[in-house]
């Protein structure tokens, strides 16, 4: 839901008639998108919860055959602007990162008790951070670190300044990765993917708006793999796999936004739409 932008430009296209569920795992987006829905009335219901359990909140708020299901899978602007939240850089916090700061571990168990080939994996696999292993070093050799300067601190001394990346924060990579691995990002997109599937009605759209390739990735092979009739590998002659195409790819290119958008929300620059639609 984020601050609940998405969610009132389709209620004021959808009503009167069509009713809209906002599901996400922040408590305190989840009381922000009540309170800037409340004009839509029992046309906007809001829950808390997980990408993983869009089927069952579906099924429990009546919503088990739905028209569209869309997924921003970005942070919001207030999670990303709020010191306490740990997710940025570029102000001094605690190290927590959860996007549902009630449940889970943070940010700082993971990498003041993880050994360092399990932060180097995190850091390499989830941030794609080719200094992954001498980042990892570094932390393991100050700890305990306590907050997100100071793990900024350590990303910043592990890599040489000649190879500090033009275009982006240096400790970009690092703190995505970490916050993925918290938040268990890849896994829940894979999971909500799948629910949608199953909660769309045929004919239904599947819209999907990722912000780095990680995540991009893996909803453009979920598309690609659910679109086929047979998914055996090439080389086999004969077809035992038993797949059915469930997907049609309306975007076969993912849709960028244009430079009045970036330059309204500069925060959209890295955005991606996909769609598809349940056959």
């Amino acid at each position: 839901m984020g601050q609940a932008g998405h969610a009132r430009q389709i209620l004021e296209r959808i009503t009167p008639g069509g009713r809209l569920l906002g599901i996400d795992r922040d408590p305190a987006a989840v009381e922000a998108a009540r309170v800037a829905l409340a004009r839509f009335g029992p046309a906007a219901v809001v829950v808390q919860g997980r990408f993983s359990e869009l089927g069952s909140i579906s099924v429990q708020n009546g919503f088990d055959k739905a028209d569209l299901v869309l997924f921003d899978f970005g942070l919001s602007s207030n999670q990303i602007d709020d010191p306490k939240r740990g997710f940025s850089f570029q102000r001094e916090g605690p190290l927590d990162m959860r996007m549902d700061p009630t449940a889970g571990v943070t940010v700082a168990k993971i990498i003041n008790e993880s050994d360092v080939r399990e932060l180097e994996r995190i850091i390499r696999e989830y941030g794609e951070e080719r200094w992954a292993r001498r980042i990892a070093q570094f932390i393991v050799a100050r700890r305990p670190l306590r907050t997100t300067g100071d793990l900024a601190q350590a990303v910043e001394a592990a890599i040489p300044k000649a190879a500090w990346p033009r275009d982006i924060n240096v400790s970009t990579r690092t703190f995505q990765g970490l916050r993925i691995a918290v938040n268990n990002e890849l896994g829940e997109i894979e999971a909500g993917l799948r629910a949608a599937l199953t909660t769309l009605n045929p004919g239904g759209r599947m819209a999907t708006i990722s912000f780095h390739s990680l995540e991009d990735r893996l909803v453009k092979s979920f598309f690609n793999v659910e679109s086929k009739d047979c998914i055996c590998p090439p080389q086999q002659p004969v077809c035992t796999c038993g797949h059915r195409a469930t997907l049609r790819i309306v975007t076969r290119r993912p849709v960028r936004p244009s430079e009045e958008e970036i330059a309204a929300n500069p925060r959209a620059r890295s955005a991606r739409l996909r769609v598809a639609e349940k056959l």
